[in-house]
């Protein structure tokens, strides 16, 4: 969190004075991107926090210098607790500020592309004068608790904790990541989503079983639907009855 005085808090700007993006910005490298990125959004639902509590973004500017206002990261998914959901004046954010917010991110996911390796494991030399590496923001300025970096052609993720002053990277056992402050779990999947059969990163609840997404959760309810009226056919044949005559009636 960023101390600032009461005068330093009304002469900042905030997410409707910065811009949300930069003309000649790269796009996302791929259409994995997005797609992991979603599925993380989607399973992100800690049990310690209501959901009202919880935001989760995608590709969002993250300002991080109330000294530099123009300064930015933009991981490629993170999640905050203890935030509203919808920011209190319009609703969806345009980007997160953590000077009009107060509170940074718990996790962050970076997904590894050619481009980007380098500065995402921190091994891109800091240049004098220049803005920070993402490492740095994550690691000093921000210290993001926990920072976790998952490359496509990978069979295993990497997880890296914040501890003192630095990160430390995490045994992984079993490619799955216990969030004890969360009440959930960060691991690989290997399922189809949006029909790609991969492996994937997503939540898991302390049962060890895979959060649902909200289009598998209708699935599973459907299923049972179809299920209790299975059984309610095999029991109307048991005792006699047609079920067909039933149903019509």
């Amino acid at each position: 969190m960023v101390n600032l005085s009461q005068k330093q808090q009304t002469t900042l700007p905030t997410m409707y004075d910065l811009p949300s993006e930069e003309v000649g910005e790269s796009g996302l490298p791929d259409l994995f991107h997005p797609l992991q990125s979603e599925l993380l959004r989607l399973t992100f639902q800690p049990f310690t926090y209501s959901s009202e509590r919880v935001l989760a973004a995608m590709d969002l500017n993250i300002y991080y210098d109330p000294n530099n206002t123009r300064r930015y990261k933009r991981p490629d998914w993170f999640g905050v607790v203890g935030v509203p959901y919808f920011e209190e004046e319009q609703g969806l954010r345009l980007s997160y500020v953590i000077w009009q917010e107060g509170v940074n991110p718990f996790i962050v996911v970076e997904l590894l592309s050619a481009s980007t390796q380098k500065e995402d494991l921190g091994e891109t030399e800091p240049e004098p004068n220049k803005p920070p590496t993402k490492w740095q923001v994550y690691e000093e300025i921000l210290q993001v608790p926990y920072y976790v970096v998952y490359d496509l052609d990978n069979t295993a993720f990497r997880a890296f904790h914040h501890q003192g002053k630095r990160y430390q990277e995490l045994q992984v056992p079993d490619n799955r990541l216990w969030l004890p402050h969360l009440g959930i779990g960060l691991g690989l999947w290997q399922g189809s989503y949006q029909k790609i059969d991969r492996l994937w990163l997503r939540f898991y609840d302390a049962s060890g079983n895979w959060i649902p997404t909200p289009e598998e959760r209708e699935r599973q309810r459907a299923d049972e639907q179809q299920q209790q009226a299975e059984r309610y056919r095999r029991l109307l044949l048991e005792n006699g009855i047609n079920p067909d005559e039933v149903a019509d009636e």
